[in-house]
């Protein structure tokens, strides 16, 4: 059974760079979002087992979307993709409950180590 993803950012160029990040072999099944509200919407879908998502997006950015997802214990795991590099804002998104905070743009091993370490895959499975 597939694993049910949300990929989260306002840049059509950012969600596909992240789908080809993503393992190969990883059997998943790809939800797309250009902002929080969307992103908020198909995490109470059921259809996102893990999400990654970005900081700077309009309407709802990033820190919006973690906050309600922290506040209504929504069932999602939340790595944050951004460029938005500052200490601040890696401390502000651990705390709001994200897992991993990764520089963009990411590479398919660091999606890959990731993914790993957090245990949402295991070594050989992908």
């Amino acid at each position: 059974m597939p694993t049910p993803i949300l990929i989260c950012d306002d840049s059509a160029f950012a969600r596909k760079q992240m789908i080809r990040a993503l393992p190969k072999s990883w059997d998943v099944e790809v939800s797309q979002a250009s902002n929080g509200e969307e992103a908020l919407e198909i995490i109470r879908a059921g259809k996102a087992e893990v999400t990654f998502l970005d900081l700077t997006m309009p309407v709802m950015d990033g820190y919006e979307t973690l906050s309600i997802i922290h506040s209504e214990d929504l069932p999602t795991m939340v790595i944050v993709v951004s460029g938005d590099i500052q200490p601040e804002a890696m401390q502000r998104v651990k705390k709001l409950g994200a897992m991993e905070f990764i520089r963009k743009p990411i590479t398919s091993e660091k999606a890959k180590e990731t993914l790993v370490t957090y245990g949402i895959v295991q070594e050989g499975e992908i």
